[in-house]
């Protein structure tokens, strides 16, 4: 037999029922039937239930997430305004609207599938046990995690997105009339990424741009323990946008409060607010102790306001109940809960790292091997078409810049549904010109002006990922994605992995940066860090370090987001974007042809490999990629000079390393120097010389030359703490000088 325990406020809670102890409601709610008051009590007596019922789990050690909705049951009337088709972003206390929408779907289990969520189930339909997270790809429900706010910037650019498809004549993901939902809390909406993303629904509409976007607010007066100022919602939100208030005590108030601002939102295609008043029951989460910094009256009052106590009340004043159906209705409520909650507890759990990481990367991409050849493109206008913007230029080798404007211009033809955006990549082509002449060939609901906003810009390509475009966000310098890094680590790259490969976030980040610049320093404009990048699972990163690689490796990245969904991060060297000449000037040495289109990618982590030209054994093998690459084949040819042959690889693929290609690169070869731009505390470096040896264990002499661990300073200082080609020389002429048999000690310059 199924054990069953009762909750302490399960039992209060029929107490207060049998003894007639509950408040006056707010109202008659004559404007409601009693079918709907019953549909949504339902709804938000199920979520209170399952809040306590994870509560009693927990205590077993059955349950691992117990931040509920208690007293946020409201936002279930918010659920029945809306269509299954309106994707919705939801604050984690969203329990009685996760619970309401799903009866909008025949044969869904929302109690079962939210309690396999909660006992971390691999059973559990969004997440396979890998997080409690409301989610569902049939629901529309796009999972998040506990994130403050985060969610914001991409349920602005979802809006955005399902309009642009109706623009665009391209069926996506969610329906033209569609309107996106998002909800956080008060305490939320003081965070950066919250104002951020708003603000840009904002200015999109002050220029007409469509923004179906409803922000609803779930104000409960509390960060964890920091009391939200009475009023501060509405002051600080309410003159940006059409706003519209309720009492959560009050179904009615709620139901009114919420049609009519999802028919605002609808047929105006305007961001709007829904300021719904709620309360925090029992805490923050089940550690929670609020008498730490709360008054035991406040916490009691708190309970009295309780909008399911209002929303009982108000079936019984109605007669909708008798006193003894409501009881029995409550515990057989609570008692199928229980039985559920026990099956659920006794499911499979995940017991492998193999099964933890198999949706690390989308299922279209598990599903063949990333190491294979990507498809070549070929099915674009012919180049002197899609370039007669530039047809003075074609035939002719072009620097670094030029090539990459090439192949986007041809990518934007090849792929209907590509959107380039970021700030300045219009009519202006970029900072650097690289999106030169794109506006004027695809127009501007292709090739997207933003505000200045890193968060704002790459919540937009999530947005258009969502909808079935293919983004490609530009950030104008490295440094400046510091500002916006968890749009991708916490947002797109995990999507994967909490909707267990159901939803992807294909998109190719092009990303300025990198060391080197002359007459424009600093370290926010000559910025030799992407180690964000390497600590983000199923992220790919690629660097050329020149035209004929960066156009390739960009038709390769498109095609990867493109077809098997992934998330790839276009690195390039602003240093390099105009150079031309490697050994002297005018010898036109580093600039390329732009590649045929026809033309075979590399298979994915290979390194390119420039050999010496002398008549002898390879001496040693230098690894670098971006300037370190260009700075190390200079260093070649001098080196070569005193008769030393060096073979020089590009390694291209920067994250994940593939360690097997880069070793068969190598070759027998046991002399090895890293050269890298990037500083030596947290670089690239560090991996590869690691890998290498685990890869072959006390077969290489290591070297590694590095940037000192400084920031960049302006002017000629900033070479005094990069590596340089004599640095490169002098490492090398000492690397070959050492005893083969001595230690393999690790070289730092």
């Amino acid at each position: 037999m199924t054990p069953y325990e009762q909750h302490a406020w399960t039992t209060a809670y029929l107490d207060k029922i049998q003894s007639h102890k509950l408040p006056t409601p707010k109202s008659a709610a004559l404007t409601l039937t009693d079918a709907q008051i019953c549909r949504y009590f339902d709804s938000m007596l199920s979520s209170r239930l399952l809040d306590l019922r994870s509560r009693l789990l927990q205590a077993k050690g059955q349950s691992f997430y117990t931040i509920g909705s208690s007293g946020h049951e409201a936002n279930a009337v918010v659920a029945a305004a809306l269509e299954v088709t309106d994707p919705a972003f939801l604050h984690y206390r969203s329990g009685a609207f996760f619970i309401e929408r799903s009866k909008q779907l025949p044969g869904s289990t929302p109690i079962y599938d939210l309690l396999l969520s909660f006992t971390a189930s691999s059973e559990d339909p969004i997440s396979g046990g890998r997080h409690k997270v409301l989610g569902s790809l049939a629901l529309a429900i796009p999972p998040q995690t506990s994130t403050i706010a985060s969610h914001l910037p991409k349920a602005v650019g979802t809006a955005f997105a399902i309009d642009l498809s109706k623009r665009l004549q391209q069926q996506g993901q969610w329906p033209e009339n569609a309107i996106a939902l998002c909800s956080f809390g008060d305490a939320s909406a003081n965070h950066s990424t919250a104002q951020g993303a708003i603000n840009a629904a904002c200015w999109a509409d002050y220029q007409h741009v469509p923004v179906p976007v409803l922000f609803l607010c779930e104000d409960n007066g509390l960060g964890i323990s920091t009391p939200t100022p009475c009023g501060w919602i509405a002051h600080s939100l309410s003159p940006h946008m059409q706003t519209f208030t309720a009492d959560s005590r009050d179904l009615a108030d709620v139901a009114q409060a919420a049609r009519a601002a999802v028919d605002f939102v609808r047929k105006n295609r305007r961001p709007a607010l829904l300021h719904l008043k709620t309360y925090r029951l029992f805490g923050h989460a089940g550690a929670d102790a609020e008498v730490a910094y709360r008054k035991k009256h406040q916490i009691e009052a708190e309970l009295d306001e309780d909008p399911l106590l209002y929303a009982t009340a108000l079936l019984l004043q109605r007669g909708i109940y008798q006193q003894s159906e409501l009881l029995e209705l409550v515990l057989k409520l609570d008692q199928q809960t229980a039985r559920v909650a026990f099956v659920a507890s006794n499911k499979p759990k995940l017991t492998s790292a193999e099964a933890v990481m198999q949706s690390i990367v989308p299922k279209a991409a598990a599903q063949k091997n990333t190491a294979v050849k990507a498809s070549a493109v070929s099915t674009e206008p012919a180049t002197a078409q899609t370039l007669e913007f530039d047809k003075h230029n074609l035939g002719k080798p072009q620097h670094l810049a030029k090539i990459i404007n090439w192949t986007l211009h041809q990518a934007m033809a090849r792929y209907p549904n590509a959107i380039v955006l970021g700030e300045d990549v219009g009519k202006k082509g970029g900072v650097y010109n690289v999106t030169s002449q794109l506006v004027q060939q695809f127009g501007s609901n292709r090739v997207i002006n933003t505000l200045l906003d890193e968060q704002s810009i790459l919540g937009l390509g999530i947005g258009l990922a969502q909808q079935g475009f293919l983004p490609v966000p530009e950030i104008q310098f490295l440094a400046y994605v510091h500002n916006a890094e968890d749009q991708i680590r916490g947002e797109a790259a995990t999507l994967p992995f909490f909707s267990n490969g159901q939803y992807q976030n294909p998109m190719v980040v092009r990303i300025a940066g990198l060391a080197y610049q002359r007459g424009f320093g600093g370290h926010f404009h000559n910025d030799n860090s992407f180690a964000v990048f390497r600590d983000i699972p199923g992220l790919l990163l690629f660097c050329p370090s020149n035209g004929r690689d960066a156009s390739l490796l960009l038709r390769q990245a498109l095609e990867l987001a493109h077809s098997e969904k992934r998330l790839v991060i276009f690195l390039e060297p602003i240093a390099l974007y105009m150079t031309r000449d490697l050994h002297q000037p005018g010898d036109n040495l580093w600039a390329c042809d732009l590649p045929l289109s026809e033309e075979q990618l590399p298979d994915i982590g290979t390194p390119a490999i420039r050999h010496h030209h002398l008549d002898k054994p390879t001496d040693l093998v230098i690894i670098s990629y971006a300037n370190g690459f260009y700075l190390s084949c200079q260093a070649q040819q001098q080196l070569a000079a005193q008769g030393i042959a060096a073979t020089v690889l590009d390694l291209r693929y920067l994250v994940p390393l593939h360690i097997d290609k880069i070793a068969k690169a190598i070759g027998q070869t046991q002399k090895v120097l890293i050269v890298d731009e990037c500083r030596r505390r947290g670089s690239l470096s560090e991996e590869l010389f690691t890998a290498l040896h685990e890869h072959k264990p006390n077969w290489y002499q290591l070297s590694r030359l590095c940037a000192q661990d400084s920031f960049i300073p302006l002017g000629s200082a900033a070479y005094t703490v990069l590596p340089s080609v004599a640095q490169i020389i002098e490492q090398s002429i000492l690397l070959l000088g050492e005893n083969k048999q001595q230690p393999k000690l690790e070289q730092v310059g």
